[in-house]
């Protein structure tokens, strides 16, 4: 059986999906919707490029749904959409005109607990399957790393009980990122839900149920570190006439869950996340301790790298590592983003899963848990203490920075 599959949102995150899918048996991209139609056509002559097929245009998002031969959705929109999107599929499918049956969404799963309990409760009224988009428990090397911690380290030594994860990067690609009260947040939102599910990832027992893993304390601070400075706020006004100044957003957060696991042992998350690393470009760093062990993951720690010297004048791009700096001197080249990024593997895990009708192991319960321990870290960080972990304390939580409320200085 053949996947056909199409895809809610043309932008940054789903070109990064085509590319992974290149690697994924048993799929083609039949259709692409978006409400950027220039957009939508450049993301269907990139899935004909790269062999995925030639997936229709179209301007109307429920003639899509209606096509016999999709039978799963990528969303990949705006956050503030996620649940205005997920409505709209679960009505078609609910009422009979659509062959959808599984739906898959990127990262976070909503801007906070309620529109998430509210997604979830739509999509299995509508009887979807759906799979929440974390590339980063599928990068390739995360994988490895956790065979090698539970098949090697825990079992000859014990559990792991720290793990440390950190997304950086120069900043978000769109306008809508910068608005807080579009997005939900900023850098905490933005990025902290990878570090999260990565580190549970590593600290769960692949053996026993991710529900062995409990959280029980949150602790978090946000700052706002480099875009509330004139200078940098000119910047963002005039490349994506974002008012930061007047709507700004945390550009850092730390943020440190301490977990319980089935036995009664104590292990400890911290994550950090920031919109002020000026490097080379995006790079993400996990590190796990054991009691005799340790593992270190940086992606820009790179087998290939190219230097250009000062006298080499070249226009800025992406074309060695996303949220490129620089374009001379030293650079590592990622060899293949989709891939160790872990798009491809993920892609291949919700396509596979949807082939067979069986839930895919990441999904979007994995997305409200996140959600539940971001909206303490933001219950954290405006007050100032660590608190408990209490869902009944986020269910109506709306954080000041989603509300415009945040003060950056």
């Amino acid at each position: 059986m053949t996947l056909g599959i199409a895809f809610v949102g043309s932008g940054f995150s789903a070109k990064f999906h085509l590319r992974g899918l290149v690697g994924v048996r048993n799929v083609e991209v039949k259709g692409v919707y978006s409400r950027n139609l220039n957009s939508s056509k450049e993301f269907a002559m990139l899935s004909e490029q790269l062999g995925l097929g030639k997936p229709k245009v179209y301007s109307d998002i429920s003639k899509m749904l209606s096509d016999k031969e999709i039978n799963a959705v990528w969303l990949t929109v705006p956050n503030d959409v996620h649940l205005e999107y997920t409505k709209l599929i679960a009505e078609e499918v609910s009422q009979g005109r659509s062959n959808i049956h599984g739906i898959t969404i990127e990262k976070p799963l909503a801007r906070n607990v309620k529109e998430a309990k509210e997604m979830i409760r739509l999509v299995e009224k509508a009887g979807l399957l759906h799979g929440y988009l974390e590339n980063q428990i599928f990068m390739p090397s995360v994988v490895r790393a956790r065979e090698a911690i539970w098949e090697i380290g825990s079992r000859n030594s014990g559990r792991p009980y720290l793990a440390r994860a950190a997304e950086e990067h120069s900043g978000p690609h769109n306008s809508w990122f910068w608005r807080p009260t579009i997005s939900g947040g900023g850098a905490l939102i933005d990025m902290t839900c990878h570090s999260l599910e990565a580190t549970r990832f590593l600290l769960t027992d692949p053996a026993k149920t991710k529900s062995s893993l409990k959280p029980k304390t949150v602790y978090a601070e946000t700052k706002t570190l480099k875009w509330n400075k004139k200078e940098y706020a000119q910047y963002l006004k005039e490349k994506y006439n974002v008012d930061f100044l007047k709507e700004p957003a945390e550009d850092y957060a730390l943020t440190i869950v301490t977990y319980e696991d089935d036995l009664g042992n104590s292990v400890l998350a911290e994550t950090r996340t920031s919109w002020n690393y000026v490097g080379p470009g995006l790079r993400l760093s996990v590190e796990v301790l054991g009691p005799e062990y340790s593992v270190n993951i940086n992606t820009l720690q790179s087998e290939l790298s190219v230097f250009f010297s000062r006298n080499i004048k070249l226009p800025q791009s992406e074309a060695f590592v996303e949220k490129q700096n620089a374009d001379q001197g030293l650079m590592p080249i990622i060899l293949d983003e989709a891939v160790v990024y872990g798009y491809q593997g993920e892609d291949r895990h919700m396509v596979e899963s949807f082939i067979s009708r069986k839930m895919p192991f990441e999904n979007w319960y994995d997305g409200l848990l996140i959600v539940q321990l971001m909206m303490h870290a933001y219950l954290s960080a405006e007050n100032g203490r660590k608190i408990s972990f209490d869902p009944q304390k986020v269910e109506d939580f709306i954080p000041k920075v989603a509300r415009g409320l945040y003060s950056a200085f």
